[in-house]
C-alpha cells in the first residue's frame, strides 16, 4: 500500500492523487493487486479466527473489522470501483503490525514497562493509532462527505459511509482497549516496584 501511494505522489502529486474521479473512477497502478491481495488476507484470517476461536468477546472488534473490509472490498472488486479509496482505509494497517509487536513482545515474556525497548513499542503503538487509524480514518470519511454530490447514484457512497461510521467506531473501541492495556501495563509495572 505505502509502494503504491509513494508511485502515485511522484506520478501525479498529491494535489491529483485526491480528486474525486482519481479515487472514485480509476485504480492506480498495483492498487487492485494490493486489494485483491488483503481481501484474501483477511477472508483467510477470519476463517482462522472463527474456525480455531481466536477471538473474545460477544461482538469481537476484530472480527467486525474484517466483516466491514470483506464487504466493501469484495464489492468494490466485483465492480471495480472506489478502489484508490479502499487502498487509503488500508493505511490503518501500519497501527497492526504494532499491535502484533506487543503481542509477540508479551508473549515473549518481555512486560518490564520502564524497558525502553517496551517504551518505544508503546510509542509507536499510539503514534500508528492515532496517524493511520483514526486521522486517516477520519479524513477519508471528511472526503466522502465533502464529495457525496459527486457520487453517481447507486451504492457506493452509503457503502463507503457505512463501512467508514463501521470502522471509526472500531477504532474508538480499539483506542479504549488500547488505553486500558497501556494503564495496566504501566500500573503492573509500578506495583512491582
Amino acid at each position: 500500500v505505502i509502494f503504491v501511494l509513494l508511485c502515485q505522489w511522484r506520478t501525479k502529486g498529491l494535489e491529483n492523487m485526491f480528486q474525486h474521479e482519481e479515487l472514485v473512477g480509476s485504480s492506480w497502478i498495483g492498487a487492485y493487486s494490493a486489494l485483491c491481495f488483503s481481501c484474501g488476507y483477511f477472508a483467510y484470517d477470519q476463517l482462522d479466527m472463527l474456525r480455531y476461536r481466536l477471538y473474545s468477546g460477544w461482538i469481537p472488534g476484530i472480527l467486525m473489522h474484517h466483516l466491514i473490509l470483506l464487504i466493501c472490498f469484495t464489492l468494490a472488486l466485483y465492480r471495480n470501483v472506489t478502489i484508490n479509496y479502499l487502498i487509503l482505509t488500508l493505511l490503518c494497517e501500519m497501527h497492526s503490525i504494532f499491535l502484533h509487536v506487543r503481542k509477540l513482545r508479551r508473549m515473549a515474556g518481555f512486560r518490564d514497562f520502564n524497558r525502553k525497548l517496551v517504551k518505544l513499542e508503546w510509542v509507536l503503538n499510539w503514534t500508528t493509532f492515532v496517524t493511520a487509524r483514526v486521522i486517516c480514518h477520519i479524513l477519508i470519511t471528511y472526503k466522502l462527505i465533502t464529495d457525496a454530490h459527486k457520487f453517481d447514484k447507486g451504492i457506493e457512497l452509503p457503502l463507503a459511509l457505512s463501512g467508514m461510521a463501521g470502522m471509526n467506531v472500531l477504532n474508538v473501541s480499539l483506542g479504549l482497549d488500547l488505553f486500558k492495556a497501556f494503564a495496566r501495563e504501566r500500573n503492573q509495572q509500578t506495583h512491582q516496584d
